[in-house]
């Protein structure tokens, strides 16, 4: 049988299973081993693959930082961490129109800064900052939309688990991934801030101006808030001034969250067992996405589909940029399907050779690019699933007044996305430089 034809039987089968709620990770290692049987003929070797390549993942040193940064972040929302960096932004800025939607979003790319995960962000700044914003009369539109849309930003802001998951998968230096995701995650907070300022100046009513903190209760919550300040100064100072490797810097994160929780009395037997449990059932699930694309990838690198992309692509005649265009449309509709990480290890074996071979462009930006387009998917309609973790959070939110608030925010992801693509000095600035 022609081996670009097994790889497409291979994906329709991958999609089928999917359809069937069958987790991602799972149908993609049996889409893989089936292919890898019916190429080689060989069952005992396609089998002995998948044992091959769990062993390989369980083992790999670069791997342990995931569980790392997944512990640190569920600390950090036990120990209270999470909300600090909001009540400071709320104090700086919280007294102007649309300034504590400002705040959210502020306090969004901190708690990433801690957690790295997206969904993570936006249940834990639902229930922190979304209370506040409606004691203040803002407009359940508003502070719903400017949460899952900041929400958006633990994955962008390093550390990222999606990062490491790319890196490790592309054999890219997880490092200069999190240096590059530092100015477009600035970007993001930035065109957010403009978004919220226009939104509030043509409806004044949706977001009234707050009474003003005093330097004092500044001050003093600036003070409340050194722990969070604290950890994200000691892992970039020490990851990025060559003091810590990755994962030293995400043992050490974690350490100081869960030193943060008993310091603060927060860290009882039974929160730590469900904190504990919690990590090792998320990291369950994304050794299983990681071995499974590993095991698919195998397959597609068998039958020389990429190859055979890059080719078809190259006839066409179209410019790079129409490339990339359309590549983001299609990651902008899987976003709003799957979640960022099995989005993007569905699509990397096909994707990831086209853009860096194909292309020509570099490895690193692309995958900042991908995980922006990815992440604008996870609040665009019809699906959005930051969307739906913010009515599961708020059931009484309808969702249509969820997706009305997201308009907004959708308008600044298309500027700071096309200002990324068109200038990708944006992405490789600092990585160039350090």
């Amino acid at each position: 049988m022609d081996p670009i034809l097994v790889g497409l039987i291979a994906f329709a089968v991958m999609l089928g299973l999917i359809a069937l709620h069958t987790p991602i990770g799972v149908a993609m290692a049996l889409a893989g081993v089936g292919g890898f049987w019916i190429l080689t003929g060989n069952f005992t070797a396609a089998v002995s693959m998948l044992g091959a390549e769990t062993a390989s993942a369980i083992a790999s040193p670069e791997l342990v930082i995931i569980p790392m940064f997944l512990l640190m972040g569920a600390f950090a929302g036990t120990s209270g961490l999470a909300g600090d960096m909001y009540h400071l932004a709320h104090k700086l800025i919280g007294h102007r129109r649309g300034g504590l939607a400002m705040a959210t979003v502020a306090g969004c790319g901190g708690f990433g800064a801690a957690c790295g995960s997206s969904i993570a962000t936006t249940a834990t700044m639902a229930r922190i900052a979304l209370p506040e914003m409606e004691r203040r009369g803002y407009a359940q539109s508003l502070g719903a939309g400017c949460i899952a849309a900041g929400g958006t930003l633990g994955s962008l802001i390093p550390p990222s688990s999606i990062m490491l998951i790319y890196a490790f998968l592309t054999e890219q230096f997880v490092v200069d991934l999190f240096i590059a995701g530092i100015l477009p995650g600035l970007l993001t907070i930035a065109v957010y801030f403009v978004a919220i300022a226009l939104t509030v100046r043509r409806r004044a009513d949706i977001a009234p101006a707050g009474p003003r903190a005093t330097w004092r209760e500044t001050g003093k919550t600036a003070l409340g808030a050194w722990g969070i300040v604290t950890i994200i100064l000691i892992m970039t100072v020490g990851l990025y001034g060559g003091i810590f490797t990755v994962t030293e810097a995400a043992a050490a994160g974690a350490l100081i969250c869960i030193v943060f929780a008993i310091a603060r009395g927060r860290l009882s037997r039974k929160s730590l067992a469900r904190t504990i449990a919690e990590t090792a059932y998320n990291v369950g699930l994304l050794y299983i996405i990681i071995i499974g694309a590993h095991i698919f990838s195998n397959l597609i690198a068998l039958t020389h589909m990429p190859a055979a992309i890059v080719d078809g692509v190259a006839g066409l005649g179209l410019p790079p940029l129409a490339v990339i265009f359309m590549l983001a449309v299609i990651y902008i509709a899987l976003g709003a399907v799957f979640d960022s990480v099995a989005a993007m290890v569905i699509t990397l074996p096909f994707v990831f050779p086209l853009v860096t071979e194909g292309l020509g462009y570099d490895p690193i930006w692309w995958g900042i690019v991908m995980i922006m387009v990815i992440e604008i998917g996870m609040i665009t309609p019809p699906v959005g699933i930051n969307v739906f973790v913010m009515h599961g959070v708020r059931k009484d939110i309808p969702l249509r007044t969820i997706f009305s608030g997201i308009v907004p925010f959708l308008g600044a992801d298309i500027v700071r996305l096309l200002l990324v693509i068109l200038f990708p000095s944006i992405a490789l600035l600092l990585p160039g430089l350090l």
